[in-house]
């Protein structure tokens, strides 16, 4: 397997917020554009856990905030798609919720061979 850079795949301080590269639809169902990055994949899919999280647990943003030690409105910011979590914040999130957010390797697309 090759490096990031061998897979064209740019390096994350490169990459727009994920939202950024919805061409269709709303955040986080929205379609996103045929030269998103993983990155993207990986927002919109975690945002699409957490919210799922928030609601089968009953959390609203202030009460998240208060359980895992980070501000409502870095929580809104992940949920919305406006920055991806560093490995701390998504760490709280899941010891709050007590179970993985992160989408992993799912999130990404099918490739051309795989359809």
């Amino acid at each position: 397997m090759g490096t990031w850079d061998d897979l064209g795949m740019p390096r994350s301080s490169n990459d727009k917020q994920p939202r950024d590269y919805v061409v269709d639809g709303a955040w986080p169902h929205a379609a996103l554009a045929p030269d998103a990055p993983v990155s993207a994949y990986y927002g919109q899919s975690l945002s699409r856990n957490l919210a799922r999280a928030m609601t089968s647990t009953g959390h609203t943003l202030r009460s998240l905030a208060e359980a895992t030690g980070l501000t409502h409105s870095t929580i809104s910011r992940v949920l919305n798609g406006r920055v991806m979590p560093d490995l701390g914040t998504l760490a709280r999130l899941e010891a709050a919720f007590g179970f993985q957010l992160w989408p992993g390797l799912a999130a990404l697309p099918p490739t051309p061979s795989e359809s």
